[in-house]
């Protein structure tokens, strides 16, 4: 029906025309109280955004001669932010001629990833850019479960 006919009838019954589906050919309207049909919206709006999950991306980082002490602390606290739900971005920084020596940084990730493989699978595998070497764990879904 035309526009203006829906209107008359919105009137009459002392309701408003609303246009749910503006895209549709032609756009799909209907007769309803519009306060009421806001309120719905936001109520709506609202449950979605409670529901959402936000992730974040924490940030690690290591050099290629951290002791073993230093990287079980890390290590430790890379777990709990996957437990938390959070990504993690491990970064081995090389210095000067550490460059040299970048297969040490390799090393040193890989064991990191080893360490945290009963929660957490790689995202990126442990890659060189410039003078940072670097891999992003997340949390894997089906091996959290088991604990």
């Amino acid at each position: 029906m035309s526009p203006r006919e829906a209107i008359k009838i919105a009137e009459r019954k002392g309701l408003d025309l609303v246009e749910i589906v503006p895209t549709a050919k032609p756009p799909v309207c209907k007769i309803i109280d519009y306060g009421k049909y806001r309120y719905e919206q936001q109520k709506k709006e609202k449950i979605q955004r409670k529901n959402q999950q936000v992730t974040t991306l924490k940030e690690i980082r290591f050099h290629p001669n951290t002791d073993d002490h230093d990287f079980e602390f890390k290590a430790r606290h890379c777990r709990q932010f996957i437990l938390d739900g959070d990504k993690v971005k491990a970064a081995v920084i090389f210095k000067g001629r550490e460059m040299a020596y970048t297969e040490h940084g390799e090393v040193l990730l890989n064991r990191l990833i080893e360490k945290l493989s009963d929660i957490a699978k790689v995202e990126s595998p442990p890659k060189l850019e410039g003078r940072h070497m670097i891999a992003i764990l997340v949390a894997d879904k089906s091996k959290s479960k088991k604990h």
